[in-house]
């Protein structure tokens, strides 16, 4: 447990890196979160601002390298920027956290402040951030942290996990030194000095413990929103095709044709049909053909049918549009995609990028909807609202919430994962919903193209989810919610608590410094 030198600060930031990346599909073994950051927080319990930015930043190659590798399917071009930028905001933690210990400062509350306003600005900034690779998120499928969620959000789970692995490196550290102490026969004043800031420590230790009780008995007793409904839903997932598709494909909609042979399985009423993100490759406003067909399983259903389009309704714009259409097959709402996913709908700096040829990858940009009222998430189903969200905006959670704040009632997650083949991305993205549902206390319905698909209740556990690339229709009664859990209440708070502690931390320690700096009374100067 002493300070370790550079080549073993290396390898313990390493590991950290993969173990945490276990506890992320493809394993997925949710335990590793909550022990995987001891090895680099013991890096960074001594190292100089240098070694901790660098530390850092090796867990977080190794780590990010591992979750998003399904980015490799864009090249190296879009994966190696991608895990350096995220890697970056871990080096930043990690630098942040010896400086306020440099001002004589350090605290297990600091670590777990620092971490979680790392996450939080690296879900925000740059390009709309990117919330992926959470710890707290990790933990979804860990009942309490769910339970937490619904207080605290998902980066309250990420502060209480972080917490409680620097609370745990603290106390062997503390065991290490006391040990270290009497082995080595320390003389009486030096003894009473290390049992001075043994106390001191023991009150910052007794406090930070104290929280991670608090966080505990939260998750174990989660608030509850009320029933108010149900929703006889179906999702239908349609492409079984690992590839991309051939031109000829393209030309005879095959995708379209796929969705509408499993539509063409329903059978009886439903509330509402849903058609994922990309399943089919026209826009039925532009296409009277294909709006006959919706109309038609709109009417054999008595249903509203929910579909998405490349919309060009406007001149010089393209919009990622959800339509939604009524039993009698009229037209009743869209929302357009508001958190565009950059070099995935748009390009930045297009013609500052134009000498890499892979940006020819998305050769049109997407324009973002509007973020106002007139382009509503929330739709209404006869009296019945459900929010909803476009593939990757489900991670960003402040989304979901507003959805709820105006009215949703149960969420939707129209989307498409097939560029990403079978890695782990639908996996980590499902992991994400349960989240965005455990923390707004909301059932919400994942429907996919090529998987996964699934339903999860309010509570964020999945009850029923589909496989990758295999057609199917996945439909239940979802139950419909009102009422606000806190964090849907109160947002993130656990943001402004961290960033509280920071200031605090950095203050009192600058005072502490110019207190020790200042003469005592006794010095004379001439």
């Amino acid at each position: 447990m002493l300070a370790p030198n550079a080549r073993i600060a290396f390898i313990a930031s390493a590991l950290s890196g993969l173990f945490m990346a276990c506890a992320f599909p493809p394993i997925g073994a949710w335990p590793f979160a909550i022990v995987a950051l001891l090895p680099l927080l013991w890096v960074w319990s001594s190292a100089s601002i240098w070694r901790a930015a660098w530390s850092g930043f090796v867990f977080g190659v190794l780590f990010f390298g591992v979750v998003l590798s399904w980015a490799w399917y864009f090249g190296a071009v879009a994966i190696l920027p991608l895990v350096a930028t995220q890697a970056l905001y871990v080096a930043a933690v990690g630098s942040g956290i010896a400086a306020i210990r440099r001002l004589g400062t350090s605290s297990p509350l600091i670590v777990a402040a620092a971490w979680s306003l790392g996450e939080y600005l690296r879900g925000t900034w740059p390009l709309g951030g990117l919330a992926w690779g959470e710890v707290g998120t990790a933990m979804s499928p860990f009942t309490p942290a769910r339970g937490l969620a619904a207080w605290a959000g998902a980066l309250g789970v990420t502060f209480a996990v972080v917490l409680s692995q620097a609370v745990l490196l603290e106390v062997l550290l503390k065991a290490t030194r006391r040990g270290a102490a009497v082995a080595g026969g320390e003389g009486r004043g030096a003894h009473a000095l290390h049992s001075h800031r043994l106390q001191s420590h023991r009150i910052h230790l007794g406090v930070a413990a104290l929280l991670v009780l608090i966080f505990l008995a939260a998750g174990l007793n989660p608030p509850t929103t009320r029933e108010v409904g149900a929703l006889k839903i179906a999702a239908i997932q349609g492409n079984d095709l690992n590839r991309m598709l051939s031109s000829d494909e393209i030309s005879n909609q095959v995708l379209t044709e796929k969705h509408f042979d499993l539509a063409g399985q329903l059978t009886g009423d439903y509330d509402l049909i849903i058609f994922p993100e990309s399943a089919l490759m026209s826009d039925p406003e532009a296409d009277p053909l294909l709006m006959s067909r919706i109309v038609a399983t709109a009417r054999r259903h008595n249903s509203f049918v929910l579909i998405n389009a490349i919309n060009r309704e406007q001149e010089g714009a393209i919009y990622n549009t959800n339509r939604l259409y009524a039993p009698d097959g009229s037209l009743v709402a869209n929302y357009s995609k508001r958190h565009l996913v950059p070099f995935g709908e748009y390009v930045p700096w297009r013609s500052e990028l134009s000498f890499i040829s892979a940006i020819d990858q998305v050769p049109e940009d997407f324009t973002a909807g509007q973020n106002n009222a007139s382009n509503s998430g929330v739709l209404n189903l006869d009296r019945k609202k459900i929010g909803s969200l476009i593939c990757f905006e489900s991670v960003f959670p402040e989304l979901a919430r507003r959805e709820v704040r105006d009215g949703a009632e149960a969420l939707i997650v129209s989307t498409n994962n097939r560029s990403y083949r079978r890695s782990a991305n639908s996996a980590q993205h499902v992991q994400s919903s349960q989240m965005r549902a455990a923390e707004t206390g909301r059932a919400l319905v994942q429907a996919s193209i090529s998987g996964i698909s699934a339903i999860i209740d309010p509570r964020g556990h999945i009850e029923k989810r589909t496989e990758l690339f295999k057609p199917a229709i996945i439909e239940t009664k979802v139950p419909l919610r009102a009422g606000e859990t806190p964090y849907v209440k109160h947002g993130p708070l656990i943001v402004e608590i961290s960033a509280t502690i920071l200031i605090a931390a950095v203050a009192f320690g600058l005072l502490r410094r110019r207190l020790q700096s200042m003469p005592s009374r006794g010095d004379s100067s001439e």
